[in-house]
Formats: C-alpha cells, sequence, structure tokens
C-alpha cells in the first residue's frame, strides 16, 4: 500500500489540535492524522507528552511514541501562561476538531474548555477523552486503562478459572476510546457538513470497554448470571478456544455443524461425532471438562504446524499462537504492506504499523514518525500568521519552545 500522494487521504484538508498524554487522545488523533488530517500535537514545553519518558529509546527518543504519534506536528507551548492559552485560542480557530484527554476540568481552568472556545469557534468539533466520562460520581477520579478494565468486567473475565483476574495484553480501554474518539469525530464533522456548526464529544474509558461485552451483556440481560473467566474458551460455543500440542498451543473454532464433522474428521476423532454430550455446540460447551481433554489427547501428540495443516485443508478455522517477533516479521503482513518505514529528522527510517483502514481510491497516509518536541512550533505560529519578532519573544519568554529545547533526561512526568 503506497504512501497517499498530498491531498488524496480521505481527511485532507482537515486540521487536527490534539492535547493529550499517553494513549487515548494520541491514539484518536494518529487515526485522524493516518487518515489525512492534519494534526498538531501541543505538549508542555521542556517534558512534552509523558509517553515520551517511556523506553526503550532509540537514542534519545521513546521508541512507543515514535510509533504512537506518527504522521503528527509537535508545538511546545505552556498552557498555563496567558498567552500561551491566548496562542491555543488561535489555533483552536484555525482547526477543525480538537482533541483532549486531560483530567475532566483541567480544560475548563485553563479558560480553554468547550465552552470557552465555542463562542469564537462555532464550527469545532472537541473531543474530550477520560477515564470516567465529564460527568457522574467518578468523574474527578483519575481513570487509567487498568482501572477502566477493572471497572468495566473485563478483568472480570480474563484469564483462567482457577487464577485471579487478569488484565488484557493491550491497553485495550484506552485504545478503544481512541478509535470510538476518531469515529465520533469524523461523525461530527459530517453533522458540520449539514448543520454548519461543531459540538461537544464526550468518551471514556469505562464506557467505551463495556461496550464490547456484548455477550456477556447477553447472558446477564437474558439470565441474571454475571460472566466467568474461561480462559481462551468461547462463553457459548465449543471448541473454540486454544489447545495444547505438542510443541506448544493451537486455537480453534469449530462450532459449526460442518466444522465440528471437519475437525473431529481431521484429527481422528470420529468417535466424537456419535457421543450425545457433543450433539450441538451448546452441548460441547456444556461438556467442555471431557470435550477438551478429549481433544488434547491427540493434539498434544502432534506438532502445531501438522494441527494447522490438517484443519487448513479441512477448511476449519484454526491458527497457531504467534509471539509477537514472529507477529513484526509475519510473511502474510509483508506480502500486505502492513509494516511501513516512516522518516525521522535524528533517526532516519523508523518502521511503522500500518493502518488496518484500507482504501481503494484515497489509501492512508505514510509520512513521519513521531516528531522531536517542539520541532514545528515556529512553523505553526507562522502559519497562523504570527510576525517572526512575536515568535522570537514568544520563544524568548519561555511560552513557547523550539526543538532545540529538547526534552530532559527520561525522568517520570506527571500522572497523564
Amino acid at each position: 500500500m503506497p504512501p497517499s500522494p498530498d491531498g488524496t487521504a480521505p481527511l485532507s484538508g482537515v486540521r487536527v489540535v490534539e492535547i493529550g498524554a499517553y494513549m487515548a487522545a494520541p491514539f484518536a488523533a494518529m487515526q485522524l492524522a493516518d487518515l489525512g488530517a492534519e494534526v498538531i500535537k501541543v505538549e508542555s514545553p521542556g517534558t512534552g507528552d509523558p509517553t515520551r519518558a517511556n523506553g526503550p529509546f532509540v537514542g534519545s527518543e521513546s521508541s512507543p511514541f515514535l510509533r504512537l504519534n506518527r504522521n503528527k506536528r509537535s508545538v511546545a507551548v505552556d498552557l498555563k501562561d496567558p498567552e500561551g492559552a491566548e496562542l491555543l485560542r488561535d489555533l483552536a480557530g484555525s482547526a477543525d476538531v480538537l482533541v483532549e484527554n486531560l483530567r475532566p476540568g483541567a480544560m475548563r481552568r485553563l479558560g480553554l474548555g468547550y465552552e470557552d472556545l465555542r463562542a469564537t469557534c462555532p464550527r469545532l468539533v472537541y473531543v474530550s477523552a477520560s477515564g470516567w466520562g465529564q460527568d457522574g460520581p467518578l468523574a474527578h477520579l483519575p481513570g487509567l486503562d487498568i482501572m477502566a478494565q477493572a471497572r468495566s468486567g473485563i478483568m472480570s473475565i480474563t484469564g483462567e478459572p482457577d487464577s485471579g483476574p487478569v488484565k488484557a495484553g493491550v491497553p485495550v480501554c484506552d485504545l478503544v476510546c481512541g478509535l470510538y474518539g476518531a469515529l465520533a469525530a469524523v461523525s461530527a464533522l459530517r453533522a458540520r457538513d449539514v448543520t454548519g456548526e461543531g459540538q461537544y464529544i464526550d468518551v471514556s474509558l469505562l464506557e467505551s470497554a463495556v461496550s464490547l461485552t456484548i455477550w456477556e451483556a447477553g447472558r446477564y440481560f437474558a439470565t441474571g448470571e454475571a460472566g466467568q473467566r474461561l480462559g481462551s474458551a468461547h462463553q457459548t460455543n465449543a471448541p473454540y478456544q486454544a489447545v495444547r500440542s505438542r510443541d506448544g498451543w493451537v486455537t480453534v473454532g469449530a462450532i459449526t455443524p460442518r466444522t465440528w464433522k471437519d475437525f473431529a474428521t481431521a484429527l481422528g476423532l470420529e468417535e466424537l461425532l456419535d457421543d450425545a454430550r457433543y450433539a450441538t455446540t451448546t452441548d460441547r460447551h456444556a461438556h467442555r471438562d471431557t470435550l477438551i481433554p478429549a481433544i488434547e489427547a491427540v493434539t498434544a501428540t502432534l506438532d502445531s504446524a501438522e494441527i494447522v495443516e490438517r484443519l487448513d485443508a479441512a477448511g476449519v478455522p484454526c491458527a497457531p499462537i504467534a509471539t509477537t517477533d514472529q507477529v513484526f516479521t509475519d510473511r502474510h503482513l509483508a506480502e500486505r504492506d502492513f509494516l511501513w518505514d516512516a522518516g525521522h529528522p535524528l533517526l532516519g527510517p523508523v518502521r511503522q504499523l500500518g493502518s488496518p483502514m484500507r482504501f481503494s481510491a484515497t489509501p492512508a497516509r505514510r509520512d513521519t514518525a513521531g516528531p522531536v518536541l517542539g520541532a514545528d512550533t515556529a512553523g505553526v505560529l507562522a502559519d497562523l500568521g504570527y510576525p517572526a519578532e512575536r515568535i522570537s519573544a514568544l520563544m524568548a519568554a519561555g511560552v513557547v519552545h523550539g526543538p532545540d529545547h529538547g526534552h530532559d533526561d527520561g525522568q517520570e512526568r506527571g500522572d497523564g
């Protein structure tokens, strides 16, 4: 998938201002940047987004930051300084979307909340991401991904039945909240095409996570039962889980009448087809305690590759469990050109994950890695019409910083 030529990405011509830390707002803005929007990341001088302090590091740059903030420009502004806040107002006036994930109320205290900007920026789409939402009894509390996984119920259904609760391996609440924020922003831009007015959007980690519990909601609202930890097993179907092989694990999904028959035949388990306990997927789920050991009595004697080969040939859904190093060198992803190299002024090519959104006519943007802190301060201010002498004065006063000010030596910064 080649880089999108200038002006052909879906959101070309849209300007986004991001005031983000760590994951939710930066991930939302990254989606918009991938789709062609000009994203201006507003960061604190000297420290920047706290993700800059997270290793591993490539030279002086945070490797995660380089991926999470690709295709963006960086402006270092002290928003607590009245001149810095005024600069942000000017920037918002030039923008279509503002995305932020500071604590609820923080932007209002700076005089930069939605209502503060709405009078002069009526077309602005303003997206606020937070742990618990902008109101309600939890709104004032800090909300990180693991807390949202806990309160949403996700941790209660993740892990083996006889283990303690486990969080998902990736910060799923942060990331899904970011995706909802980006989707909401694009939808609000579409609505603005009709009404001529922007609007305020409130997305939270908690509600984003709860929205994913479709199967658990189906069970609770039908039966009043709470979901349980099932390991890799499905909530209602079987076999739909990881099973042991001689050299590891393989996932299988033989839940339809056809795939169940073909699964059993491919592995020499035809006797299971005549067992009334396993007649339907619901029956098989109810008798997983005997079904899975019977399956593993065979799969544990076979290498993962042989199991996958047999089941692939039979048309049964299956896959080996890949480690992340295998994923990032995967032949399928390579042939689909999913991984790509982004330019960086200090580091040269920086490997990136691709966008999963593939457009036939307006491909996603492939431009730069996460920017150096303050790299675009002077350029963005010049674009706003600030004369060179005022930019120099703001720099001298410490209201804004350019790239020469750099960032610190990697100590912890803030709480996001």
